[in-house]
This record gives structure tokens, sequence and C-alpha cells, in this order.
């Protein structure tokens, strides 16, 4: 996987696969335990201060703009002046926030002096996007395109230290600590799920955190020690509980789409059934042909694979970063077509979409389309765009899952279920439009001119999506949309 360009994974089925294992106890554990190893811990009060003064100098920054240009000059004297900049601005800060403390930081000493400081307060940047990959969406880029180049050996000579360290996560901490017991815990799992409203009285949601709330408190009582404090224990349990309800918020929907396609679009259908999922290529945009079985196996594995990366988001995550700021890992400023970007290949990423494709397969039994995955090439130039696009995953689905849930109550007012039955036939009916065509649509190889970057290869999935998105507001049902509170898929790009 150490070349740039695509990688064609072989996805023929393996006939000595073990069955897929059960949810017992001891594969939630498990899990549990493996997940750590990616989880960031959650920021405390004083480092979230940190955040702030980190955020505010990117925010002023003009680092790609002023690096990422193609020019006869030296690139490395601009890296050199630019980082050094940023490290002045974050000096100026961390005195203004704290003026003794920023002193003391700065009196007699140099840029060098205060590497771990910065380091630290980087390292806080990175934590906190990954916990939440809505902040941050334009300062993050500048952080990772600065800290890439910053391991550069020449900058290293120049810069003298290093800005680069790990990610803080639950289970190096708790290695530090002499407490991974913690982890193999059985009330772990009840003391880190996320308590979920959908589908469930006021009483059973209080009984949920009443319950969670005491085995939080056991797990406590068990393992505090000189060694590892009650607020140690709770702030490890918490970040585990963090990345619970990012599940709930990412990976969910893909749940939820996947239960739709196989309630109401079985694969049995005929594909001049009302309901068929048929396409033909040229026919309303699409660009490839399906019968409504073949349309359908093809929308179930794009959504288990969406669902596995979602899984697994957090662990491709740090993958991304290793890759990215690897020292020997060096990057390549192109035009790909969308504008000038760093090209580099992602071997950490490459292996684990390897695995994760494998596990989609598994589950669905066959595969239809191209196997290829887009990595270092000038479709997805390095593994930051990678993680950027599979972020999108929720930002597209759960609108229309908040959409389809919402029809029900909208149809409570006449007017509404009167604009329902006249357009649709019935609220059922209305439902089943907005899911036929995304899933017809959404899944069409659409959205590019040529089938090698879109059509049914692995990225060009997201990017059919991606067209289907764009436009919702030519289709019949968008009313229904705005009805129900729907104002964008892309959010906000301020914090």
């Amino acid at each position: 996987y150490t070349a740039r360009g695509a990688l064609d994974i072989d996805t023929e089925m393996e006939t000595n696969d073990e069955a897929s294992s059960s949810n017992s106890a001891e594969d939630l554990l498990a899990n549990i335990i493996d997940r750590a190893k990616y989880v960031p811990l959650r920021l405390t009060l004083p480092e979230r201060k940190l955040l702030r003064l980190c955020e505010a100098t990117l925010n002023v920054s003009e680092y790609t703009d002023k690096v990422d240009i193609l020019t006869w000059k030296s690139k490395t004297g601009r890296i050199h002046e630019q980082i050094r900049d940023i490290c002045a601005i974050l000096s100026g800060l961390a005195i203004a926030a704290d003026y003794e403390v920023g002193q003391k930081m700065i009196k007699d000493r140099t840029f060098e002096d205060n590497a771990e400081f910065f380091a630290m307060v980087f390292e806080i940047g990175r934590r906190h996007k990954i916990l939440n990959p809505e902040c941050m969406r334009t300062d993050y880029g500048k952080l990772i395109h600065m800290l890439m180049d910053s391991q550069h050996p020449d900058i290293q000579r120049l810069l003298e230290f290093n800005f680069v360290r790990k990610v803080r996560t639950v289970y190096d901490f708790l290695a530090d600590k002499q407490c991974l017991e913690l982890l193999k815990s059985p009330e772990i799992v009840v003391a880190t799920t996320a308590i979920v409203d959908r589908n469930r009285s006021r009483g059973e949601v209080q009984q949920a955190i009443r319950v969670k709330e005491a085995a939080v408190k056991r797990l406590i009582h068990k393992f505090s020690s000189d060694n590892m404090s009650d607020e140690e224990i709770e702030w490890c349990l918490y970040s585990i509980g963090d990345n619970s309800s990012f599940l709930v918020f990412n990976r969910d929907p893909v749940d939820h789409m996947i239960e739709y396609l196989e309630a109401n679009f079985p694969p049995t259908l005929a594909n001049d059934h009302k309901r068929s999922l048929a396409i033909r290529a040229g026919s309303k945009g699409a660009r490839l042909s399906h019968g409504h079985s073949q349309q359908y196996q093809y929308a179930l594995q794009s959504l288990t694979l969406w669902r596995e990366i979602q899984n697994d988001m957090f662990k491709l995550w740090c993958l991304a970063e290793e890759d990215l700021l690897d020292s020997g890992n060096y990057y390549s400023l192109r035009d790909t077509g969308q504008g000038l970007n760093r090209v580099q290949s992602a071997p950490r990423i490459g292996r684990a979409m390897h695995e994760i494709l494998h596990r989609a397969q598994k589950k669905v039994g066959s595969w239809i389309g191209s196997s290829v995955v887009h990595l270092g090439d000038h479709n997805v130039p390095n593994a930051l765009m990678f993680i950027d696009k599979y972020t999108q995953v929720p930002r597209i689905l759960n609108p229309i899952v908040n959409v389809i849930d919402s029809i029900p109550r909208l149809a409570e007012d006449k007017t509404v279920a009167e604009l329902m039955e006249r357009n649709c036939g019935s609220i059922k009916d209305c439902q089943l439009d907005i899911l036929q065509d995304f899933f017809k649509h959404a899944f069409d190889g659409s959205g590019a001119d040529n089938f090698y970057d879109a059509g049914s290869c692995i990225d060009g999935r997201l990017t059919s999506a991606w067209n289907w998105c764009n436009k919702l507001d030519k289709k019949s049902y968008y009313p229904i949309f705005k009805l129900a509170g729907f104002t964008g898929f892309d959010g906000s790009f301020k914090n």
C-alpha cells in the first residue's frame, strides 16, 4: 500500500471464514478494550482554555495561503517563517490569557525552550477535532499542514524542536496509571453506554440514566487508589462514553437507513413493481444499469461499508494522522483538478480499509461493482481528504432520517396531510417516495463524467450521494424537507 494511487482490493468470498461472532459480554469487553486504544481523552477545563488559544492562533494564520503556492522561491524558508509566526502569535495569546504564566514562558526564553508548550497546545487541538468532527473545519487543515511540514528533516534542522506528540488516549492514560483492569470490568459496558431516547418513554430514559450512573459509581469505588483518583476514573469512563455518543450520531443513521431499505424494498420485488429500485444508465442522470435486486444489494453493501467506516472512525482518524505526520512519508504539491493539493500516500489507512472492506463484504455476502479505494491520487490526495470525505456520511443521512421520522408528526396538521396525500397518495407513500428516490439515485454512479472518478468504486458511491444532495431542491418532496426543519447537509464552517 505504499505506492500512490488507487487500491484495487480483492473482494472474492473466502471459504474458510469463521461465522460472525455474537454480541456476547466477552465480545463487548474486547471491543471496548480495542476501542479505548483510539479514544482520545475528553478535554479538561485547563485544556479547554488552551484550546481557545489554539483556535484563535489558527484562525488568524494564513499558513496554507503562504506555503502551498507554486513559486520558484524556497519553500523551506516560507515554512520556517510561517511556523515561527504561529509560535509568536500563540505566545502572545498565552500572555493575554494569563499574564503571569505568559511572562514566565517568554522571559529570557526562546521558542525551543517552549517546545513542550507548543506541542501540548497542538495536541489538544487535534484531540478536540477527533472528538468533535464538526468543529475546527477550516483551522484543523492549517494545523495538520503545519505539523506535516514541521516533520520534514530540513525544517527540523531549522526549528531544532518537534511539535508532534501522540494524541492522548484512554488506553495510554490507564496504562501509565497501571489501571488497565478497569477496561476488563463487565460493568464498563453499562457505564459507557450512550443513552438514546428514540422509541423510549421518559421513564425508561431516566431509569437508564440511573443505571448508568450507578455503574460509574461502582467502578470508581472499585478501582480508585492512590495511583488513580476518583476524578481520573470518571474522566476515562466519560471519554469512552463520548465515543458511544459519537457512534449514536454517526453510525446509527446508517443503521436506520439499512432498516428502511430491508423493511420497505425487499430484494424479491419485480423490476416493474411500483417500489422497484431498478435504474437504467441515461435515465434521470443514472450512469449505472441495475435491476431491482442488484440495486438493492448495491445500496445495501454501500451502506454497510459506510457503517463499518463510521464504527472505526476514531481508529481511522488516528491512523490518518500517523500517515500525514510520518517524517518519512513526503508529499508533492499538485493541481488535482480541484486546486492545489498535497498528494501523499496513506499506507496505514490503506491497510485499515482493506480490513473494513472485507468485513463489509462478509456481512452482505457478495460484492457488486468496483473495489477500488482512491488514496493518494487526484481524487483523494491524502489521508486528511479521506477522513473529510467520510465525516460527510452522517451529515447526509441524519437529515434524511430526521425527515422520515418527522413525517407522521407533520401529518397531524390537516393542511400538511392534504399536501402529502395530494402529491404522494398517502403519508406512508410520502416516506417511501423519499426513500425510494434516495436508494435509486444516491447510488446510481452519477457525479462525474468517467467511471474512474465516480461510478461503482468505493469513493464513487459517496460522490453519487453528494450529487443527490445537490439536486434535492429540485425534488417534488423538497417542501416536506423544509417543513421538517431541514436547513442543509453541510452544517457550519464556523466554530
